[in-house]
């Protein structure tokens, strides 16, 4: 037991030692204000502060201490669009590529093609086929209808008319009875021919009512004909909307920045290409939480790198409303890899925009000018 509390005794000691750095309790605090002394060895930045950027000489002779530096990505507005395979494409494979690196494209605009858009396109045909035999019957079955009711009026006109005989014969053949020319059979006879006659009027007036006691349109043979065009013009939309998913489009105006996917291959996961609009590029600039203070909207920006034979020139576009974990970091990763950012989009000039077009992802070192007027 003694061996090994003489084993935790350094690590305990070590322990404390790192927690009372960190956190530094306002003994040490004391303690290093009065020696002037600095935690971290003799470091310039304290423990638990962002490492220093060393800046391009260009910046470094005109840093002020009100400035705030922070490493920054150039992205087009709206950040990289992704442009992947439409949803439900399934195991389909691309056909064709129909643009190149570099080129400009309108939303909607038809950028790839894939292998299952014969199978879609004979669906589609099918079902024009299909819609086409329904719309024939609906006109058949409104052609019958009418027919039908033609038929039945006239049937009605011709039931009427042998009524009206009927009964001038059972007029007269009731005069010539009163006379006693005609006998009694012969006028039961012409009595029970107008009594069918009046019959057959009433027949034919229930199946001409049939038919016109309501609209054509309304005619049950005719509403289900119709119906039958409504799921037959459905599904041919639908074959379209298949259809439409053998084509990748460009979801934004912009232009196209990379291609990950050749003729023959599967639709990568990461998306098939990436676009963005170029045409007003943007910073995405990381600044440090104890600095974040001193930026507003609007202040100007300098950005720098290696790459670049100029600097390139903007203004605050907007300031993050989170606090992450810096993503952009310097060539010692494990110096910074916990500093704590907020994210600030800076909009860059038209001259600078022109020259950032060509650098998606570039790395700069930007350089805000918290003394300019800005909006609070």
């Amino acid at each position: 037991m003694r061996f090994l509390l003489v084993l935790l005794v350094p690590v305990l000691m070590f322990t404390g030692a790192v927690l009372g750095m960190y956190f530094q309790p306002p003994g040490l605090k004391k303690f290093y204000a009065v020696t002037g002394l600095q935690p971290g060895g003799g470091s310039d930045a304290p423990i638990a502060l962002p490492p220093k950027i060393d800046l391009p000489p260009r910046l470094a002779e005109t840093m002020l201490p009100t400035d705030v530096v922070g490493l920054a990505r150039i992205m087009p507005r709206g950040d990289v669009s992704v442009v992947a395979a439409p949803y439900g494409s399934g195991d389909a494979r691309v056909a064709e590529v129909l643009v190149n690196v570099g080129e400009q494209v309108t939303k909607g605009a038809v950028l790839a093609r894939l292998d299952n858009r014969t199978a879609l396109q004979s669906a589609v045909l099918m079902a024009e086929a299909n819609l086409a035999v329904r719309e024939a019957n609906l006109a058949q079955t409104r052609a019958a209808v009418q027919a039908s009711r033609d038929e039945a009026q006239a049937v009605l006109d011709q039931a009427v008319a042998n009524l009206a005989e009927s009964e001038a014969t059972l007029l007269r053949t009731k005069e010539l009875f009163s006379r006693g020319v005609a006998a009694q059979a012969t006028l039961d006879a012409v009595h029970t021919a107008e009594e069918s006659a009046r019959l057959a009027v009433t027949r034919a007036e229930a199946t001409l009512n049939r038919f016109s006691a309501v609209a054509l349109e309304d005619q049950p043979d005719v509403i289900v004909a119709v119906r039958n065009v409504d799921a037959a013009q459905a599904d041919l939309e639908r074959a379209r909307l298949d259809l439409a998913r053998s084509e990748v489009v460009a979801p934004i105006d912009g232009t196209i920045l990379d291609i990950h996917a050749t003729p023959g291959q599967r639709p990568p996961a990461g998306g098939i290409m990436d676009m963005g609009y170029t045409g007003q590029m943007m910073a995405e600039v990381e600044i440090w939480q104890d600095r974040i203070s001193a930026v507003n909207p609007g202040q100007p920006v300098e950005m720098v790198a290696a790459s670049l034979g100029v600097t390139l020139q903007g203004r605050v576009d907007s300031i993050g409303l989170t606090v992450g974990r810096q993503g952009l970091i310097s060539d010692d990763a494990a110096e910074n890899k916990d500093a704590r950012v907020i994210r600030v989009l800076v909009a860059l000039d038209a001259a600078s925009s022109a020259i950032a077009a060509r650098f998606t992802n570039l790395e700069v070192i930007a350089r805000i000018d918290t003394t300019a007027q800005g909006t609070p």
